[in-house]
């Protein structure tokens, strides 16, 4: 069966803009004007993704993303024209996997909604052993990992982040997120700064260019996306 995409938006010029943005995926696309419509669609197709506006006429993005983390493990894009950096962490938090600002970029967009559903239908399937990204291959039963077949020293700290980025390839992690991963959520001093730092070391021994990264992608005040390809 071919795998749905649902649109909930209550603007018509949007839901047809994301549309034509993914006529080329091998998905139905779905759409709804609001939060109770989509949540019904939802109930009812069980769609492979979910693509959320935050302004909704009937009931908030947030309220919407609750509602369906209560039930559907299927990734939710927030797509919205808010640029508070405090609301785009409260919806990753609230469940949803990954945000892009309007206006978007067509390719992003199409980007963004790939690796989500790459990440999806890795889920659930037998246990894979080996992440990779590019020349990055990291093999969790024996703690390594490689670059280019040369095998790259890592503290356990860069370890622990690196194999929750690499595992959640294509979402946007929140600081909050990645400390609970990694730290249990416990940090000290400038949470940020720590983590920040963690990262630029990360960085440097996975060949990651620290001005145009090519897998470890900062989202300014809200976190980190890890991009596999």
């Amino acid at each position: 069966m071919i795998p749905a995409i649902l649109v909930i938006d209550d603007e018509p010029q949007i839901r047809r803009a994301v549309r034509n943005a993914l006529a080329a995926l091998p998905a139905r696309i779905l759409e709804a004007a609001t939060g109770a419509e989509g949540l019904d669609i939802a109930a009812s197709e069980r769609p492979a993704l979910i693509v959320l506006d935050l302004g909704l006429p009937d009931m908030s993005g947030a309220d919407v993303c609750r509602d369906l983390r209560a039930w559907s493990a299927a990734p939710v894009l927030v797509l919205s024209a808010r640029h508070a950096e405090d609301e785009k962490v409260a919806l990753l938090d609230a469940g949803a996997d990954d945000y892009v600002t309007k206006p978007f970029a067509t390719a992003e967009l199409r980007a963004r909604v790939r690796a989500l559903l790459r990440r999806s239908r890795g889920e659930g399937g037998a246990a894979d052993t080996h992440l990779t990204a590019g020349a990055l291959v990291m093999d969790l039963r024996a703690r390594t990992l490689t670059r280019a077949g040369a095998e790259v020293h890592l503290t356990p700290t860069e370890w622990g982040l690196l194999e929750t980025m690499m595992t959640h390839a294509g979402r946007t992690l929140t600081h909050q997120f990645l400390y609970t991963a990694v730290w249990s959520g416990r940090p000290y001093g400038d949470a940020q700064q720590h983590l920040r730092v963690h990262v630029a070391h990360l960085r440097r021994k996975i060949g990651d260019d620290p001005v145009r990264p090519r897998h470890i992608v900062t989202e300014a005040g809200v976190g980190y996306r890890f991009v596999a390809g």
